[in-house]
């Protein structure tokens, strides 16, 4: 790219920690340097983070992304409106949730309309989203309705792998029912195209066995032999470079070793746990099958801490970093996986 990429940053929920962590991260010089960051939300929860902080920066109401000024010592805002005086901190808010959803429509149509190079986002709160009339479990099905994508998944980054998620968010025995051949066939062929999409030349993606020992031929469950390993040789008689099922024990190191270029987790916290143990500020949520990129902090409001000072604003950083060496990517997302007309 000839100039440094537009991101727009949502403040996620006003009563949590997105409002620190962002203005923490735009409000460094290195930050600047990589991209113009521009935060989504009321500009007053933005003001009210960056006193809280101490920080030595402007806090630029803007209405559209033309009127952002991207100068050192600015913050530039995005300014819904919605928030107008200070909100309890840490406290599920209606007001608060409105603003939440209110910053991720802005942002993603901002992205779709070709005004800003991706969409990184401050963690929401799901109570209060919902008691603002919101029906989505969260950010990622928001994001699907509004582009409107069918294929949206979740994909993990740290330490240069990438895990994926054959299932996500339901309970472990509704995920274990998931796991059929022609399920696991299809989240391997849409993790296979996103590390395609995303730059990695000709990779190897390792499926995760379900349990211990990878059944041990049976002893231990039959998912291994009836679901997952057809499903790979499925897909390895396709063309695509599959191995596994591997034990999850050491899958995922394997992985960290540079052996695979991606992982394919079978539920939800079997990825999350391998990711977050290893590097837990360094792990990045992007959210592929999308006409966009969205990047991500891959944790939740914080409330208890909000308002303190104290939140690490790491997670967002890398959230923030990963937007800008994805960016390159994001031109042909649209052809890829096309939006909704």
């Amino acid at each position: 790219m000839s100039e440094k990429p537009i991101l727009a940053v949502t403040l996620g929920d006003p009563a949590g920690i997105g409002p620190e962590i962002t203005a923490r991260t735009l409000a460094e010089p290195e930050s600047g340097q990589l991209a113009r960051g521009l935060a989504v939300g009321d500009a007053p929860v933005l003001r009210r983070a960056v006193s809280l902080l101490g920080l030595d920066v402007e806090v630029n109401p803007v209405s559209t992304v033309e009127e952002a000024r991207f100068e050192p010592g600015v913050i530039d805002v995005l300014d819904l409106g919605i928030v107008t005086e200070d909100l309890p901190w840490g406290e599920v808010n209606a007001t608060a949730g409105a603003s939440a959803v209110a910053a991720i429509e802005a942002a993603t149509k901002a992205a779709l309309n070709g005004e800003v190079a991706a969409v990184v986002t401050s963690p929401i709160n799901k109570e209060a989203i919902w008691a603002a009339g919101s029906k989505h479990l969260g950010h990622t099905e928001m994001l699907g309705e509004l582009t409107g994508s069918t294929r949206f998944n979740t994909m993990f980054w740290v330490a240069g792998l990438k895990i994926f998620f054959a299932t996500r968010h339901l309970s472990l025995r509704e995920a274990i029912e998931k796991i059929t051949k022609d399920n696991i066939e299809h989240a391997i062929r849409e993790a296979y195209t996103a590390l395609e999409v995303f730059g990695a030349e000709k990779p190897t993606l390792a499926v995760a066995a379900l349990n211990p020992h990878g059944g041990e031929n049976g002893k231990f469950g039959d998912e291994e032999i009836v679901a997952i390993a057809p499903a790979v040789e499925a897909a390895r008689a396709g063309g695509l470079d599959v191995v596994g099922p591997i034990p999850a024990d050491s899958v995922f190191h394997q992985g960290l070793q540079g052996r695979f270029a991606g992982v394919l987790s079978l539920y939800h916290d079997q990825g999350h746990i391998a990711s977050k143990t290893y590097d837990f500020d360094g792990t990045v949520s992007v959210t592929v099958g999308l006409p966009i990129l969205r990047t991500s902090v891959d944790h939740g409001t914080a409330f208890d801490i909000a308002g303190t000072g104290k939140a690490s604003h790491g997670t967002m950083r890398a959230a923030f970093r990963a937007a800008v060496e994805l960016a390159p990517y994001a031109p042909k997302l649209p052809g890829i996986y096309p939006p909704a007309r």
